[in-house]
C-alpha cells in the first residue's frame, strides 16, 4: 500500500473550465461594471513537468538544509533522533502533498489553500479567506532567505557572517531583483529558477558526496566520531533539554525546511495539464528532497564535531566546507554557492506567493482590489509582486538584529500549522459527507489525511506547553508570545473580515464585488462591480 490511491474514471473527473462566479455572489447581476480584467497566458508562459518540478525544488530548498540543522541537533542533543526527525518530517511532507494533490486536481485553480478553505468553510462567507489573506500577505514574505544570501555572500567576501545591516542590504537587493525580474521579464523570471533549481541538486550532491569522503577520512579536523552511540542525549550550554516543547520547535523548524512541496498549487493556473504534471513533478520533487535532505545531515555529523554544529546556527554548510577543505579561498567560495540556492528560493517564493496575493485581488478582499489583481503592465501579477516585496523588505529592514528578528522570520511558519489542520479537517468531512458530492480524480487514504491533520493540530498547540527546563526566556522572550502572536495574526484576518463585510459597506452604501469568469478556452476573466449593499 502506498501513500496515493487514483480512483477510476468513475470516482470522478477533474474540474473542466466553465462560466462560473464565485460562491454566494448573487449579487453581481445588477450594479455598474467598474473594471473587467482578463487573464491569458500562452503555452511558452505555462509549466510543464520540468518547470513544476523546480519550482518546488526552489523553494523547499532554501535556507533550512543550510542552516536548520544546527538549531535541530541544539533542541534535541542526539544525533539519531535528529536524522529521525528528518525522515519524519519527509513523511509527514508526503501526507501533505497527498491532501494537496487532491484539492489542487478537484480545483485547478491558481490560490492552493484559499480555494480549498472557500470550498470547505462556506459560512461565515469569505472568513476563512480573509484568515489566510492576513497570514499570507503579512508573513509570506521572502526576508530569511534574502538575509541568508546576504549573510553567506558576506561570508564568502571574507566578512563576519553575523546578522548586519551590510548583509541585510545585500538581501534587500536579492529579493528587488527577483521581483523585478518576475515583474518585466516572466519568462526569463521561470528560466532563471529552473537554471538555479540544478544548481541546488548538485550543490546538495555535492556536500553529500563530500560527507562520503569525510565517512572515509578525507577531512581537515579529528573524526567527530557522532555516530558512536548515535541516540546518546548531550545536555548542557548550547543544548535544549529535550522534552515535547524542544521537539515540537525541532519538528518545527523541519517542516520549515521541507516548506514548499504546495508551491505549485499557487499557481496551478499556470501550468499545462495540471493532472499529468502535478501527479509526476510534485511526488518527484518531495522524494527527491528527502532523500538529499537526510543524507547532507549525515554528511554535516560524518565533519562537524557535536560542540560546534549545535552552535553553529545559520552557517552549518560554511562550516562544513571548512571543516572538509580547510580554510582556503576555494572553501570560502563554495559558500557563495549555497547563496545561490538562496536566491533560486526567493524567485520561487516571489513568484508563487505574489500570484496567491492576485487572488486576493481578484476576489476583491482587499483595499485597492483592481490593482493587486491586475496583470499589467506586462501579463504579469506587477503589483502583487510589488506588494510581497514591500512585505519583505520592511520585515528585512526593520527589526533590530538578535531575537527580535528571528521571532518574525520563524512567525513565518507557525501560523501554517493552524491552516493546514483545518484544510485537513475539511478534507476528512468532504470525503465522508454524501451530500458534498466530492469526487476527486486523485483521493488521498483516510490515514494519510488523519495523520497530516494530527502533526499539524501538535504543533500548532505544543507551543503553548512550558519549555521543560522551566526557561520560558530561552529565545529573548516569554515562550507563550510566538504562539499568541501567530494566532493573534489569523485572528487579525477574522477581524478585516469584519470591517469589510459589515462595516465598511454599512458605511459607503455601496460595495464593490468581484465576478469570476472561465470561459470555453479556459481564459479567466475578472470582472468588478459596484453593488447597492442593501442587493441581496
Amino acid at each position: 500500500m502506498g501513500f496515493f490511491h487514483r480512483p477510476s474514471s468513475s470516482d470522478g473527473e477533474t474540474a473542466k473550465p466553465a462560466n462560473t462566479v464565485s460562491p454566494g455572489r448573487t449579487d453581481v447581476e445588477v450594479g455598474e461594471v467598474k473594471e473587467e480584467n482578463t487573464y491569458a497566458y500562452d503555452d511558452s508562459r505555462k509549466l510543464g513537468i520540468t518547470g513544476a518540478v523546480f519550482l518546488i525544488l526552489n523553494k523547499m530548498i532554501g535556507t533550512g538544509i543550510f542552516s536548520t540543522p544546527s538549531s535541530i541537533f541544539a533542541a534535541t542533543g542526539s544525533v539519531g533522533i535528529s536524522l529521525m526527525l528528518w525522515v519524519i518530517g519527509g513523511f509527514l511532507t508526503f501526507c501533505g502533498l497527498s491532501v494537496w494533490l487532491e484539492f489542487g486536481l478537484a480545483i485547478p485553480r491558481s490560490g492552493g489553500e484559499k480555494n480549498y478553505l472557500e470550498r470547505i468553510y462556506r459560512r461565515p462567507k469569505y472568513l476563512a479567506t480573509c484568515v489566510l489573506a492576513s497570514q499570507m500577505i503579512l508573513l509570506g514574505f521572502s526576508a530569511g532567505n534574502a538575509l541568508a544570501f546576504g549573510r553567506y555572500v558576506t561570508y564568502a567576501a571574507g566578512g563576519e557572517v553575523s546578522d548586519t545591516y551590510k548583509a541585510r542590504g545585500i538581501g534587500v537587493a536579492c529579493a528587488t531583483f527577483a521581483v523585478v525580474l518576475h515583474a518585466t521579464l516572466p519568462k526569463w523570471g521561470i528560466r532563471l529558477f529552473n537554471v538555479l533549481g540544478v544548481f541546488k541538486v548538485v550543490v546538495l550532491l555535492f556536500i553529500v558526496f563530500s560527507g562520503f569522503a569525510a565517512l572515509a577520512g578525507h577531512r581537515r579536523v579529528p573524526d567527530p566520531k557522532n555516530f558512536d552511540n548515535a541516540f546518546a542525549i548531550e545536555s548542557g550550554a548550547g543544548y535544549g533539554g529535550g522534552g515535547a516543547y524542544a521537539y515540537s520547535n525541532a519538528l518545527l523548524n523541519i517542516v520549515y525546511s521541507y516548506k514548499g512541496w504546495e508551491n505549485a498549487n499557487y499557481v496551478l493556473g499556470e501550468i499545462r495539464d495540471p493532472r499529468r504534471t502535478l501527479t509526476i513533478a510534485a511526488p518527484l520533487a518531495v522524494g527527491g528532497v528527502t532523500i538529499l535532505y537526510v543524507l547532507a545531515n549525515v554528511a554535516y555529523f560524518a565533519a562537524i564535531p557535536k560542540s560546534d554544529l549545535a552552535t553553529s546556527e545559520v552557517i552549518v554548510a560554511g562550516l562544513f566546507f571548512k571543516n572538509i577543505f580547510g580554510d582556503s579561498a576555494g572553501a570560502r567560495t563554495l559558500p557563495a554557492f549555497v547563496a545561490l540556492s538562496n536566491l533560486g528560493n526567493v524567485l520561487a517564493v516571489s513568484f508563487a506567493h505574489a500570484r496567491l496575493n492576485q487572488e486576493f485581488g481578484k476576489e476583491g478582499l482587499l483595499p485597492l482590489s483592481r490593482v493587486w489583481g491586475s496583470n499589467k503592465p506586462f501579463n504579469s501579477p506587477a503589483a502583487a509582486l510589488f506588494l510581497h516585496w514591500l512585505v519583505t523588505i520592511i520585515v528585512l529592514l526593520a527589526p533590530p538584529p538578535g531575537p527580535a528578528y528571528n521571532f518574525i522570520v520563524n512567525l513565518y511558519t507557525y501560523p501554517g500549522a493552524w491552516i493546514n489542520s483545518f484544510v485537513a479537517a475539511g478534507l476528512i468531512y468532504l470525503q465522508h459527507k454524501k451530500s458534498e458530492k466530492w469526487n476527486p480524480a486523485w483521493r488521498t487514504w483516510l490515514p494519510v489525511t488523519v495523520i497530516f491533520f494530527l502533526i499539524n493540530a501538535f504543533l500548532a498547540i505544543v507551543p503553548f506547553i512550558p519549555p521543560a527546563d522551566g526557561d520560558i526566556w530561552a529565545d529573548g522572550y516569554p515562550y507563550y508570545v510566538f504562539p499568541v502572536v501567530g494566532v493573534g495574526v489569523l485572528l487579525l484576518g477574522a477581524v478585516y473580515w469584519a470591517l469589510w463585510t459589515k462595516f465598511w459597506p454599512a458605511v459607503r452604501g455601496h460595495k464593490v464585488v468581484a465576478e469570476r469568469i472561465v470561459d470555453e478556452q479556459g481564459v479567466e476573466v475578472i470582472r468588478y462591480r459596484k453593488v447597492k449593499t442593501h442587493v441581496a
